[in-house]
């Protein structure tokens, strides 16, 4: 009896493996997926012009509100 339990038992342990094995690649293969598709949030897109990057900045909080203007300034002349 304790041979037949043993055998399932077993058979149960290397199911409940694989199972955290395939968890395992497909949590991987997103990972990668988006390691590889992520722009990141901070970056520029092509075509940004400096007025627009410099928005971006001010509404992230990287540069204040005086900092904002001239730079502005400077850019539109």
């Amino acid at each position: 009896m304790m041979n037949g339990m043993g055998g399932m038992m077993g058979c149960g342990a290397m199911a409940l493996l694989w199972l955290v094995f395939a968890v395992l690649l497909v949590a991987g293969v997103v990972v990668l997926v988006r390691a590889l598709t992520d722009r990141g949030v901070g970056t520029v897109s092509r075509g940004s012009s400096a007025v627009e990057i410099l928005e971006g900045r001010f509404a992230r909080g990287e540069i204040d509100r005086d900092e904002f203007e001239e730079r502005r300034r400077a850019l539109q002349s």
